[in-house]
């Protein structure tokens, strides 16, 4: 029997406060829509840090979510991030007997990193270097559009770093460089690890780790240099040292510098990534791979689920909304990589992992905010396995 594998992701993880029915055509909303980027406004799909939306607005931002929403209580409270996130859902969904997932970054010691911890406890997710600071837990307000986007849904993402902001290279151990495969999830909400991020890349190639980087909207490069690539590490030497990067069509763009997909992922192609998946909302995903690892992907163009999309216009994510999708996609495109690794099915097969991660997402839409509660082991892979038997028959007729 193959050795249990070791999973250990670093990244931005966050108390979500969720608000649906929000409405980005209101009156009450539309003074605050961004006029151009990285100017600190909301912009539907992207995220903003609380403290240059308060300089964009010249108002407190409870002030303005008051406004917003009204009197009315917030939907729900979740834990969100990314990393996390991500990282939780693999845990839920993968065989505990091949693998255990841990997870590395930073909490406040207050109520909100209390109610974390809490949530953590229902999972099979290890958290024991999920370190303490005395700084706020990094919160997220979360305002859903489920009409925007003509009734796809939409969401809007105010930041307050916290915590986040103190996570260094310093703070992860060595046992994180001893695993075999390390996620790097967000880490451009978790500033100081992200700007060494070539450094901790290069050494846990060294130490033969498998790595993955999901990315997020790096807000605080786009505003510090808005005509310029963004940053992923000290330098670009970071690309060389991803097996696999999971992103998004925008931060694809604004990675690469490039104005088109293609000549993103030939950017990342002649950089040494391993393999790429890039999403793009409700388009097809693509999907490079050129490495021992993966094998050879030249171009391969997968759709979404056709079954969860006929589900959500039947009513079926009436109660939900689209927050956590692309972390939980990534959720499944981890969990896949690491079945098929145990079972040293190499190369890795890219469109099985894609498959998984296309039914995580998009079962996500069918409850409100990232993470899934279970009430016992295997209850969320009961919920997405038949939508991944329907999308697989979708992709193979």
């Amino acid at each position: 029997m193959a050795k249990k594998l070791v999973v250990s992701g670093i990244g931005c993880s966050l108390v979500d406060i969720l608000y649906n029915n929000v409405s980005f055509d209101s009156e009450n909303f539309k003074p605050y829509i961004s006029k151009k980027n990285g100017d600190g406004g909301l912009i539907p799909g992207n995220l903003v840090f609380k403290s240059d939306f308060e300089k964009f607005s010249k108002e407190d931002f409870n002030d303005v979510l008051k406004k917003i929403v009204g009197d009315r209580a917030y939907d729900k409270i979740n834990i969100g991030g990314p990393g996390i996130v991500s990282m939780i859902h693999a845990s839920q969904i993968t065989d505990t007997n091949i693998a255990e997932f841990n997870f590395y970054g930073a909490r406040g010691n207050d109520k909100y990193g209390n109610f974390i911890i809490s949530l953590l406890k229902e999972t099979p997710l290890l958290f024991d270097n999920y370190k303490s600071f005395n700084l706020p837990t990094a919160l997220t307000i979360v305002l859903s559009d489920p009409n925007y986007n003509n009734g796809n849904g939409e969401r809007i993402f105010v930041n307050s770093v916290g915590a986040a902001e103190e996570y260094d290279i310093s703070d992860i151990n060595e046992d994180f460089f001893k695993s075999d495969i390390v996620i790097f999830g967000a880490t451009a909400l978790v500033p100081k690890t992200h700007d060494k991020l070539t450094s901790i890349l290069k050494k846990a190639k060294e130490n033969k780790c498998i790595t993955i980087v999901n990315t997020v909207y790096d807000f605080r490069n786009e505003k510090a240099n808005p005509n310029k690539k963004w940053p992923l590490g000290e330098s670009e030497d970071s690309y060389k040292y991803i097996d696999l990067l999971i992103t998004d069509k925008e931060e694809a763009l604004r990675l690469s510098g490039t104005e088109n997909i293609t000549d993103a992922i030939i950017f990342f192609k002649e950089k040494g990534v391993g393999a790429a998946i890039i999403t793009s909302g409700i388009n097809d995903i693509q999907v490079f791979a050129n490495s021992r690892l993966f094998g050879e992907i030249v171009n391969l163009q997968m759709p979404i689920s056709e079954a969860v999309i006929k589900d959500l216009q039947n009513g079926k994510g009436a109660n939900g909304d689209t927050t956590g999708c692309g972390d939980n996609f990534a959720g499944g495109v981890i969990s896949s990589v690491v079945s098929q690794l145990h079972k040293s099915d190499l190369p890795i097969d890219l469109k099985e992992a894609v498959s998984w991660g296309i039914v995580s997402g998009g079962t996500a839409t069918f409850y409100i905010g990232g993470m899934y509660r279970e009430k016992e082991k295997g209850e969320k892979l009961a919920l997405i396995k038949p939508y991944y038997e329907l999308y697989k028959n979708q992709i193979d007729e």
